[in-house]
């Protein structure tokens, strides 16, 4: 579904990504890792449209969509989210939800003159949607919640909810998980795994947790300095000394993730 194929990005003279190239096949989920400084979310910016690379392409589905801005990326199904969530603070949860779509009939002025049944036919669909994604997430009691009141575990949620709304074929997760109770990260976890098991959605996560990723992923690729360290099957990757080295020094060990 995604190749990348030897992206490099230059930063007055610092090469944050240097020559990376992978591929995300359709219906899995990829974990990149790697410690602080190593582009992660350089690279994702780049996929995601939010910066241009210096030289290298990316491919969805075959297409080359290098140059594409964040909000063509969204029609052809590419969405990520973001460390920090980029929640509507004063709407509402499932008003956060319900503006989500795009090119919704009630959007254009004229049809809100003219066409006011058609609007709330629309509408009621977003909503019926928006309300079958709440309970999807377990954030029933947090509805009608203004989105700037949610804990930073939540906020979580309702952005992997956002993405819902929006019928993706593959989400870019940048660090989901950092910063959130167990027992939501057990919900977002939980949550990861259906979409994927039962709708086919394919992810890409950015993640410091290593169990998460060791439950979530089929593969994890390891970057470093800029460069792709490694990739493989979350229990080699996890246990992989050059891995243990970038990420703790020499001499450091990971317990082995079973």
């Amino acid at each position: 579904m995604i190749k990348v194929s030897n992206i490099s990005k230059n930063f007055i003279g610092i090469k944050a990504i240097d020559g990376v190239s992978f591929e995300i096949d359709q219906g899995s989920i990829i974990g990149l890792i790697g410690p602080n400084g190593a582009g992660k979310t350089t690279l994702f910016n780049i996929v995601a449209g939010h910066l241009s690379p210096s030289s290298g392409a990316v491919y969805l589905d075959g297409e080359d969509i290098t140059f594409l801005k964040p909000h063509e990326l969204f029609r052809k199904g590419l969405l990520r989210t973001f460390q920090i969530a980029h929640e509507f603070s004063s709407l509402t949860v499932l008003e956060n939800l319900m503006v989500v779509p795009g090119d919704q009939f009630g959007e254009q002025l004229v049809h809100t003159w003219f066409n006011c049944a058609k609007v709330r036919k629309a509408d009621e669909l977003v909503r019926k949607q928006a309300k079958e994604v709440i309970n999807f997430l377990e954030l029933n009691q947090m509805e009608n919640e203004l989105a700037g009141n949610l804990s930073g575990g939540q906020k979580k949620l309702l952005e992997l909810g956002r993405t819902m709304m929006a019928n993706p074929k593959i989400v870019f997760l940048d660090e989901i998980g950092a910063g959130v109770s167990r027992r939501l990260l057990k919900i977002i976890a939980g949550s990861i795994l259906r979409l994927n098991q039962q709708f086919g959605y394919t992810f890409c996560l950015i993640e410091h947790d290593m169990d998460f990723i060791a439950r979530l992923c089929d593969m994890v690729i390891v970057m470093a300095e800029g460069r792709i360290l490694t990739q493989g099957k979350p229990n080699e990757v996890i246990n992989n000394e050059d891995v243990i080295e970038a990420y703790l020094g020499t001499g450091r060990k990971y317990k082995k993730v079973s």
